[in-house]
């Protein structure tokens, strides 16, 4: 008996059903893109530059951090914090990309490599679980993508619009909102205690650093911190299993 052959990997029927799994993800993407929007409108970003991060940096978590790092005068935006920032906070797409190198024959490498832009964390996940049963391909993750990366333009540009029809965003509580969202992201990344070490390395040295240097070095330094707390975590815990 011979086993089912795998879909075609470029067919409109695997885009449709990546996408159509990743409606319930849309709409928490849809979510944070709003607060993201208002809490951009408060940071001084123009409706086009809204519009521009959006569209090309297509990373949520990585936006938050450039919110509290942006300021209202070109001359001092710190775009070496800025970059250096979103690499960290983005380091973890190296692993997460390097799973789906399966998805594509060796002569489909060039556009393989364009289609990681689309990679968000929810339609990786989706995929992966795809390929487990021997059913991904890349339409089903440019399925997913696409629909993210719409609904994430559509719901920044919507929230950066929202709030310039906001006098106080206090009345409505949004001066928590950059707060609240950190802590939902932190909350949804959790994996277990192995998490606990770099996670607390991070916050002592960016309140250290908060205290010690002015500016916003310190979401750096604790960043960075917390990643090579948790390398070291990591490759303890390999060389333990090993023993």
């Amino acid at each position: 008996m011979h086993a089912p052959a795998p879909p075609a990997s470029w067919t409109l029927d695997q885009f449709f059903a990546g996408a159509r799994a990743c409606i319930p993800v849309a709409i928490s993407v849809a979510a944070y893109g709003i607060v993201w929007g208002v809490l951009a409108k408060q940071a001084g970003l123009s409706l086009f530059e809204v519009a521009l991060m959006s569209g090309l940096v297509f990373a949520g978590s990585a936006q938050f951090v450039a919110l509290d790092l942006w300021t209202a005068t070109p001359a001092s935006l710190p775009i070496g914090p800025l970059i250096l920032a979103a690499l960290i906070v983005n380091l973890r797409y190296l692993l997460l990309t390097a799973t789906l190198r399966p998805l594509f024959r060796s002569n489909e490498m060039p556009r393989g490599t364009a289609m990681m832009w689309l990679v968000t964390d929810e339609n990786w996940a989706m995929t992966v679980g795809e390929m487990a049963k021997g059913r991904g391909t890349p339409a089903f993750l440019l399925g997913g993508g696409v629909l993210a990366w719409c609904c994430w333009m559509a719901s920044t540009v919507s929230g950066r619009l929202l709030g310039s029809i906001i006098d106080d965003p206090t009345t409505y509580g949004l001066d928590f909102a950059f707060t609240a969202t950190f802590l939902a992201l932190l909350l949804g990344m959790w994996k277990g205690r192995g998490d606990l070490i770099p996670w607390l390395v991070a916050a002592i040295a960016a309140i250290a650093a908060a205290r010690l240097i002015e500016g916003s070095w310190y979401i750096l330094i604790g960043g960075i911190a917390g990643s090579l707390a948790g390398a070291v975590a990591e490759r303890m815990r390999v060389r333990a299993d090993q023993s």
